[in-house]
Formats: C-alpha cells, structure tokens, sequence
C-alpha cells in the first residue's frame, strides 16, 4: 500500500476577535488600545473603519456595541473549534486565528477533497464564522494561501510552488517583509531569486526557514492538538442574555465541539448537561438521548425543543457544557438493503423530539414485563429509562388486547361470535398471581385460571379468546391477532 501523501486543509478566520464573543447585536465593534479593531458588516457600512478612535466611531454610528477585545475568549473559541474539527480530520493544529487540518488521510472517508471541503465550510457557517480557505500540500503553504484569500485547491507540489510564488511579502513576519520591500521586491518569486546567503543576512535566517517550509523544502512539524480527557466547556456571553430561545446560536459552537470531540474519541453519550449559569444562581438542563449518539444534528434538534420552552429564573451570563459519561461507539456496517439501524435512530430522534417538547412525563413506551397474566405482560416506562430484561413467551401474544375481556356466548358446546369460532391452536394454560389476590389485585387480576386458544372467526380475523376455568366459567375474547 503506498503511504498518504499529506495534504493540509487551512481555515482562517480574519473576524475572530468580533465572532468569539457572538452573539453581539448590530452594529459592534471590538477596541484595542482606544482604537477600532474591527467592526460587523453594519459597522463598516456605517464609515466604522479599523484604526479610527472610539469618539468617532460612536460619531458614525451612535448606537454601535462598542466591545473591548479578549484574547482569553479568541483562544477558547479556537479550542471550541478544534473540538469541532475532531469530526472532520484525526489531525489537528491550531494557531492564534487559523485551524490547520490533515485531510490527507480521511478524503475517501468523505468522498473526496470537494465534500469534506464543503462540510469544514458548511460547519463554520452555521457556527456563525467568518472564514477563508485553502488547501495545499504543507501547512505552512496551506496557511499562508488562505490569509490571502485565495480559495486555492492544490495537490501537488508544482502547482503549490506556482501559487505561493505569487504571494506578495506580507506573508513573511513583518521585519523581513519591510525589508524587501525597500529592496523592491513585492512577490515571493522575486524572493526565491536572490543569493540565499546574502539573503539571510538581510532579513534573517527565520524568514528563510518560512519560505522553505512553506513550499515543501524542508519539514514543517506541526503539534497537535490534544482533546481534553473530559468535556467541560463554558462560553462567556458578551452579554447577560434574558430569553432562552436566544442562547441557541451560541449553545450550537459548544454541541458542535461536542460532536467532533466523540468523534475523535470514536464515542457517544446519551445526555449531557447544558448549565445556564446566572449572577448567583445556576439553571441545568439535563438532555437525554434514547440510544449513544454523537450526531451534532440530534444535539442541536433536542437542545432547540428545550430552549424555546425554558423560562429563564434570571439572565445567563455564560453557558457550560458538561458530559459524564461517555461509552464506546460501536462500529455499524451499511447494508445494501433496508436500514434497520437507520429506522431504529429515526424512531429515537423521533422520541428525543417529543420528550423535549412535551415534557418527558408525557412520552412513554411500552416493554416487556416479567408476569405470565396478559394484563400484566406489559408496563409503561418513560422514554429514556432502562428495562429490565426479561424472557418473552415462546408462544404467539396478540398487539391489541381489550381494555377488558369480552363475554362470548356458547352455541352447542363452541365460542361463538358472529358465527362460530374454529380453534387453531391451544389450549395453553395460564395459572398465576395468586400472591395479588383479594384487596391487593389493583386492576382486578389477581389470581387466575385460564386455557387460552387461538380462534378464526368467519370473517378471517384471528383472535385470542380463552375459557374461565373457575365457576362459573364462560369463554371470553381477549385479544386480536388481525
């Protein structure tokens, strides 16, 4: 088998300083020493450009959200992400504003370079980032196309040395690419060009060491990033938010990181805990699963259901996201057929939905019960809590049984219902609950005595009626098969 060759996805985000503190309304704009760092899109429409003070830009738009930058939030918001990308690459690594993926190794798991491109850009847009990209056979290259904008798409080494030497020098670190440009040199082509021994000397040996990773000259190791042990992320809020409905947009950046840190760890949980911490209080919304799962879609579906049904005791100021416990992911082979295990999670995201918008004290099952009396055959559960196990009948039980068994007439010495019955199959005796005799037979059970049989009626339905072996006896019908 010949080995991958590496191949670098690059996702900067130029807004990071603005988008870590979403959700901000509009417009708003983030200061650093006094001055304007940049601004949203109405901001900038407004004349709010970067470098402007704070007195003008509130000059141009009086009722600019004016926000004072936190590298403590950009960074958790880079970390946030790399838990995200933990879905898309088993490799990631993260600068101050760009994620670096190695995509080499997964494309055929995502059907190409075009769909796992597509997923990177589809997650960042529903997390509500602004972004640009670029793929490229080092990271560095990956990294330095995707500043620029260039949307780049290379594979091979020709075609990223092509690219990169039509970058201008800006990419270099800023010494260096003053320096040239007093040279004259504008391009990294021109770079190349020059006597690398004089070169160094000019601007330094570091710049030259970026150029040569950059385009694939020499090793450009990358640290990974290490997933946390356990899941525990909060989220400041820019500001104390007051409807719940309102904290979806930001509870989606932590149930993505979610989805990509099971991935990675090729896991799932069956709940989690979303804390809407207040000034001096706390809110837990605990959100069940009906089966493991690390789907980001169910999370988003089943948190969005209780969200715009909580009323909030106070506003939140930050949001926290906690998992207990995690289980293994079994593997799950595709069939060429039907999809039973599809079917299975359909009925449970079904489930999960209902529980969420009814209220989990509304939605129960119905599961096996160990006791031989049909009545008591069965018992109601809520949907997300477990059953005991216990063994089923050999013998065929109807799905519908009457709220209580109907009297059948006897004609010559056969059941009779709208005509004779014909017995197929029977009797089986039933002979239990005698310890629910007398006051403690709640549904009026107790201890029974009954030969059961299965009959065909004239009109071809199959029933289940049985004969009462206790004075005064009589056949009755218990239940329907069709």
């Amino acid at each position: 088998m010949m080995p991958v060759k590496p191949l670098w996805l690059a996702l900067y985000l130029p807004s990071l300083p603005l988008e870590a503190n979403a959700p901000l309304p509009s417009p708003s704009a983030v200061v650093e020493r006094a001055r304007v760092l940049i601004g949203d899109e109405a901001a900038r429409r407004a004349g709010v450009e970067h470098g402007i003070g704070v007195a003008a830009a509130r000059a141009l738009a009086p009722d600019i959200t004016l926000l004072a930058r936190h590298p403590e939030r950009e960074d958790g918001a880079m970390r946030t992400l790399a838990c995200w990308a933990g879905s898309l690459a088993p490799r990631v690594s993260v600068t101050p504003d760009t994620l670096l993926l190695e995509i080499g190794s997964c494309l055929r798991l995502f059907g190409g370079l075009d769909k796992l491109r597509e997923a990177a850009i589809g997650g960042l847009r529903e997390q509500g980032f602004t972004f640009a990209c670029a793929v490229a056979p080092t990271p560095l290259g990956a990294e330095w196309l995707a500043r620029q904008g260039t949307d780049a798409r290379c594979t091979d080494p020709a075609s990223l040395h092509r690219l990169l030497d039509a970058l201008p020098v800006d990419v270099l670190p800023e010494k260096a690419a003053m320096a040239l440009s007093r040279f004259g040199v504008h391009t990294l082509a021109e770079v190349r060009r020059l006597p690398r021994a004089a070169l160094g000397r000019r601007i330094g040996e570091a710049a030259l060491h970026c150029i040569a990773c950059a385009f694939g000259e020499r090793p450009d190791p990358r640290p990974d990033f290490v997933f946390p042990e356990r899941f525990v992320l909060p989220l400041p809020l820019p500001a104390a938010v007051e409807n719940a409905g309102a904290l979806l947009f930001a509870a989606r950046r932590l149930v993505a990181a979610l989805a990509g840190w099971l991935t990675a760890r090729q896991a799932g949980v069956r709940e989690f805990t979303l804390r809407l911490q207040h000034r001096l209080a706390e809110t837990c919304l605990v959100v069940p699963f009906a089966e493991l799962t690390a789907d980001a879609v169910r999370f988003e579906r089943v948190l969005r259901e209780r969200l715009e049904r909580t009323v909030l005791e106070a506003p939140v100021e930050t949001l926290r996201l906690d998992v207990t416990q995690v289980e293994a992911l079994p593997g799950r082979n595709r069939s060429l057929l039907d999809d039973a295990q599809a079917g299975q999670e359909a009925i449970g995201s079904l489930l999960e939905r209902l529980s969420a918008r009814l209220g989990e004290d509304r939605v129960y099952r119905v599961v096996p019960h160990a006791d031989h009396r049909p009545e008591r055959a069965t018992q109601r559960l809520k949907s997300f809590d477990p059953a005991a196990t216990c063994t089923l009948p050999a013998l065929p039980r109807p799905l519908w049984l009457l709220d209580a068994p109907e009297p059948l007439p006897e004609v010559d010495g056969r059941p009779w219902r709208r005509g004779p019955l014909k017995l197929l199959a029977g009797p089986e005796r039933i002979e239990s609950g005698w310890w629910d005799s007398g006051e403690n037979a709640g549904d009026n059970t107790g201890d029974i005595r009954r030969d059961y049989f299965i009959a065909l009626s004239e009109s071809a339905s199959w029933l289940w009626i049985y004969r009462e072996c206790r004075t005064p006896g009589g056949w009755f019908l218990h239940g329907y098969f069709s």
